[in-house]
């Protein structure tokens, strides 16, 4: 006889999830205390928010069920945050909440609250841990998790519950996810004949290709067609950027200029887009046909035209293309060197004062070609969708599709606690790092040395932008005035303050040679910003 907890964990354990990321309560010591010793093990975060987003990139990172833990309350409320993350960014993940035992069920109870009305807009699936059902309930979440799309799932577990005994056996406690549906061999005909057809036949690539497995085949497809390729945020690294056909991010920095190039395209091949970073309709003319390649159906306006959607395995369909003979197309690829000039030229604008560019060019010098880029969002999350050179799948992580600030310190964290043999830099603004500072200590106290850098411009920045161009008051976004002064340490963390790019760049390298994480405060002029976003 085990009590519940115990039976959890196992359950983990068999998943292979290493990690559960969260914030002790009354009513979860249960469940930590189950953790103890075991295969799966607890990490204390300083904020629920940051539980989820760890397990997110957990997920990501590992392609298991990151998991989160909070209590009850405040503690669940803090959480979806993150989980809300996963659920939009198509991450699969379990969050658990702690709940009240059955005696106060439908009571007028101190913090509680329906924790399935509030998790089910931001889950796939959400339900109470039952004695004897355990590892049923565990093997339905996972798999719903991990079927295509991925996300959360969400578990509460009644206080009481945990503490039961069962004799519950794992019986056939194996995973079974869901696979996908062949596909249609006369869509792939179809889309084979309007790809032969187009003259001026252009690429566009999304998320779901981050878990396609497929990175291999779309470059050959599109190094033998000679396609230029448009991608989102998210999927920056699927497509090489230098010496390739990438036009630019879809979205982002300067598009204007990106559109320019791809404006004469009379067919879009849509790769693994998942219009939750940027919605077809924000960037495709309504006379632009698309041929759409993903897992799931398009998700597209009426009065846009998809005259072919080829639903299934993303590899399998790629691999299915590679016959198509060499399309003979009419896109200017020496125009599209020059396009690309005039796009990096237009990114990096002539500053007298240390900018953000300047460090973003500076970081992609320094940080090795394996290592892991994470950015928080704000206007400087514009400038690195254009401007940073991703050099692989996997290698950028960045929350678009929930588009949350907060998300960089403990993404990084994460990264860096999952693949530790690799570096890890967050670049973060300054309104992010306000939001997250806390999770600072948890990388002292993990000992974790990745190197934070802040991007230190006063103001939330991409608001001010907007402001401006509306004409408003510059009102609400200063975060810091005059009489701030930095410290030398946060939490243990030593704190360099770079107010030119030598002293960036020399304060950037030793931290990456060192054995502890490092806060950069890169005072930046964010004048350029007017301009590039």
């Amino acid at each position: 006889m085990r009590n519940n907890a115990e039976i959890v964990v196992e359950a983990l354990e068999r998943i292979g999830t290493r990690y559960v990321f969260g914030y002790p309560g009354g009513q979860n010591v249960r469940f930590i205390e189950a953790m103890h010793g075991s295969k799966t093990e607890f990490v204390l975060v300083t904020h629920e928010a940051c539980a989820g987003f760890m397990a997110d990139v957990y997920g990501r990172l590992t392609g298991k069920p990151g998991a989160c833990l909070s209590t009850l309350g405040p503690g669940a409320t803090n959480m979806t945050t993150g989980v809300g993350n996963a659920f939009l960014d198509r991450v699969p993940l379990l969050a658990f909440t702690a709940q009240m035992g059955k005696f106060w069920q439908g009571r007028t109870v101190q913090m509680h609250i329906d924790h399935q009305k509030l998790y089910a807009p931001i889950t796939k699936w959400s339900a109470v841990l039952e004695t004897g059902k355990v590892f049923s309930t565990m093997k339905k979440a996972v798999e719903i998790s991990l079927a295509e799309q991925p996300g959360p799932v969400h578990l509460d577990f009644p206080e009481d519950m945990a503490d039961e005994l069962s004799a519950e056996k794992p019986g056939d406690f194996f995973l079974s996810p869901r696979p996908l549906a062949p596909f249609d061999r006369e869509a792939l005909k179809k889309a084979e004949a309007l790809i032969r057809k187009a003259q001026y036949p252009i690429v566009a690539v999304g998320l779901t290709m981050n878990r396609a497995g497929a990175t291999k085949e779309l470059r050959d497809f599109v190094a033998k067609h000679r396609l230029p390729v448009v991608t989102t945020l998210m999927a920056k690294g699927q497509v090489a950027e230098e010496g390739s056909q990438l036009v630019g991010v879809v979205g982002r920095a300067r598009r204007d200029i990106v559109a320019e190039y791809y404006k004469p395209a009379d067919l879009a091949i849509a790769i693994g887009y998942d219009p939750v970073e940027f919605n077809y309709e924000d960037w495709v003319r309504k006379d632009l046909p698309i041929v759409h390649i993903d897992t799931v159906p398009a998700d597209i306006a009426s009065g846009y035209s998809v005259p072919c959607q080829v639903i299934g395995d993303i590899r399998e369909i790629l691999k299915s293309l590679s016959g198509l003979d060499r399309l003979q197309h009419r896109w200017d690829l020496e125009a599209l060197r020059a396009h690309r000039q005039k796009l990096y030229r237009a990114l990096t604008p002539p500053q007298a004062n240390f900018s953000p560019h300047h460090a973003l060019l500076a970081m992609r010098e320094i940080l090795p070609a394996d290592g892991i880029l994470v950015a928080d969002v704000g206007a400087h999350t514009h400038i690195i969708g254009q401007l940073w050179d991703a050099r692989g799948p996997g290698n950028f992580l960045v929350s678009n599709g929930w588009s949350s600030m907060g998300f960089g310190i403990p993404a990084a964290i994460a990264a860096k606690l999952v693949l530790p043999e690799r570096p890890v830099v967050a670049c973060v603004g300054d309104g992010g790092f306000l939001m997250m500072v806390g999770g600072i200590n948890t990388a002292v106290r993990l000992k974790l040395p990745v190197v934070f850098v802040v991007f230190r411009d006063c103001f939330l920045s991409l608001i001010k932008v907007k402001q401006s161009r509306k004409e408003y008051h510059r009102y609400g976004v200063e975060l810091f005035g005059p009489e701030y002064a930095a410290s030398d340490n946060l939490f243990g963390a030593k704190v360099v303050v770079a107010r030119a790019e030598e002293e960036f760049r020399d304060a950037l390298q030793r931290g990456l040679k060192g054995n502890a994480p490092l806060v950069i405060e890169a005072v930046v002029d964010p004048t350029e910003y007017d301009s590039i976003i």
